[in-house]
């Protein structure tokens, strides 16, 4: 098990040795959870890093669960294993709401400021873990159509299905942990707890204190 994000993210950024001195090398963390694991990887592989905003799309009746997700540029992902007992309106509405938490959690948490560029360049995709798969699927997605030469998901956790969905989509694929009886996240983590804006505020300020900007 991991004690929490940060030994997540500090046993992860040694797997990803490998890509340490990549010519523009860009960590892109899927906040909120995501935050504190692509820091570390970042400052480990001396990377550039930044948060891409993605969310799931919910179900109305079970928020923790969800049918797909967005990008923040728009990019739309339907799981093809969910069922949508929801009708068009219904689904609309979701898309909706989803797209105006992303334009706020870009405002709060990246300070309004676009992406830097993508194309042409590594990036690594990161979570605190991979349990649907559809915020990432979106992700990886939205980088694609950005131009990224390479993507490489790298997450402490995964399932087993998001093994093997995100070894054909990505161009890498590390993964600390895969429980044959993986259920959720949260059960690879010791100390677990929703990280608030609050919490990934202070990471980012801490990352632009230590690079000068």
């Amino acid at each position: 098990m991991f004690q929490d994000r940060k030994d997540a993210g500090e046993r992860l950024a040694r797997a990803l040795e490998s890509y340490r001195g990549t010519p523009g090398l860009l960590v892109l963390a899927i906040p909120r959870g995501g935050t504190e694991i692509g820091y570390e990887i970042a400052r480990y592989l001396e990377a550039d890093f930044d948060l891409l905003i993605c969310r799931k799309l919910p179900y109305p009746f079970n928020p923790e669960s969800g049918f797909g997700a967005i990008a923040e540029d728009g990019t739309i992902y339907i799981n093809p294993r969910a069922s949508i007992p929801l009708n068009e309106a219904e689904v609309l509405e979701i898309i909706r709401q989803q797209q105006e938490e992303i334009r706020r959690r870009i405002q709060v948490l990246r300070g309004g400021r676009p992406l830097p560029p993508l194309e042409g360049r590594t990036v690594i995709l990161t979570d605190d873990g991979i349990a649907m798969g559809s915020t990432m699927h979106a992700a990886v997605e939205m980088c694609r159509k950005a131009g990224a030469a390479r993507i490489v998901v790298a997450v402490p956790v995964a399932g087993p299905y998001a093994v093997a969905e995100f070894s054909r989509l990505a161009d890498d694929l590390v993964v600390l942990e895969s429980p044959p009886d993986f259920h959720a996240v949260a059960q690879v983590y010791r100390n677990w707890y929703d990280v608030s804006d609050e919490e990934v505020l202070a990471i980012m300020e801490r990352w632009r204190r230590e690079h000068g900007r």
